[in-house]
């Protein structure tokens, strides 16, 4: 199995700094009112593409062999994934073939579309695209990116705990949304290294509780399904890199209910003035929840992007 490490996430900084800049770490009086503790949110929807994911794209980009850079590259998403690759397809002048589950968010599709990759829609779900991308990478040779094993995105996307511990070194605790487990795992490689003290929480859907249950009982669990307003959780299939690191350093994973979620959406307009999409939500989602275990302490939420669809929002604010 290929590891994820803190110096892969120290060297990662170069790739991703020659295209963005640090995202801000913000408190928040109202909102740390309201939760009872100092609550900072760190703004990774403020992003070109909207979401943390970025970071782990244009690093994995950066490391392609020109070789593989002239084959194409071929992944998985259900949206924020998939923008990072696209637009670093675009950067480094690579073709990208990106595979999404039928009835995906129309405006992430659009957004990928418009980063120059080819768009293929495949599969009820993340899982069954995924499928795709294995004959993809026989048939045409392209490079597949399974974004759930592939170690350059991890350290990419880690380079945003590192401005957390940079900025806030005495953080107490670190709530971050779980999907695929990217961004808790950088969180935990880099909370060990600098900081221990520091508790990582992570947070899934009710509805898509993989890897939740795999935590719990010890060993990899698939759902059935993973119905969620939140695409960015829904993944039915946990992978054993990700598992491996959450088992080691995960302090505590919450459940969050859709009506919770989409609260928390409103709570993000409310109190920050951002728009953050479900899955980012879910970190302010998990806070309300901990208001006492977490009383007085330094609480970073990552929102992890803000890449709602305008149908959802209506929704959720109707």
């Amino acid at each position: 199995m290929n590891s994820v490490t803190f110096q892969g996430i120290m060297s990662a900084r170069r790739a991703v700094y020659r295209r963005l800049k640090p995202t801000p770490l913000i408190p928040y009086p109202e909102l740390s009112t309201f939760l009872g503790f100092n609550a900072y949110i760190k703004h990774e929807n403020h992003l070109p593409t909207g979401s943390f994911k970025i970071r782990g794209g244009l690093n994995f980009m950066a490391q392609l062999s020109n070789e593989q850079k002239e084959r194409g590259v071929t992944t998985v998403t259900r949206g924020n994934h998939g923008q990072s690759i696209a637009f670093a397809g675009r950067e480094f002048g690579v073709h990208t073939s990106i595979v999404v589950p039928y009835g995906n968010n129309p405006e992430k599709n659009s957004a990928m579309r418009a980063y120059g990759a080819e768009l293929i829609e495949h599969g009820v779900d993340f899982d069954e695209a995924r499928e795709l991308c294995e004959r993809l990478q026989n048939e045409r040779g392209l490079y597949y990116l399974n974004p759930l094993v592939e170690p350059a995105l991890y350290h990419g996307v880690g380079t945003y705990s590192l401005e957390i511990f940079e900025e806030l070194p005495n953080v107490d605790a670190i709530i971050v949304p779980i999907g695929g487990g990217s961004g808790s795992c950088g969180a935990i490689t880099v909370a060990q290294a600098i900081n221990p003290r520091a508790r990582i929480i992570g947070v899934q859907a009710e509805n898509a509780p993989s890897i939740y249950l795999s935590w719990k009982s010890g060993k990899a669990i698939q759902t059935s399904s993973c119905d969620t307003i939140a695409d960015g959780l829904a993944t039915r299939v946990p992978f054993d890199l990700p598992l491996s690191i959450l088992n080691q350093g995960i302090h505590e994973i919450l459940l969050v209910s859709e009506d919770e979620i989409r609260e928390a959406v409103r709570l993000a307009l409310r109190y920050t003035h951002n728009l953050a999409e479900p899955a980012a939500a879910a970190s302010i989602a998990a806070a309300c929840k901990l208001k006492a275990e977490l009383n007085h302490q330094n609480v970073v939420l990552v929102m992890s992007g803000a890449n709602i669809d305008t149908h959802t929002l209506k929704s959720i604010m109707a």
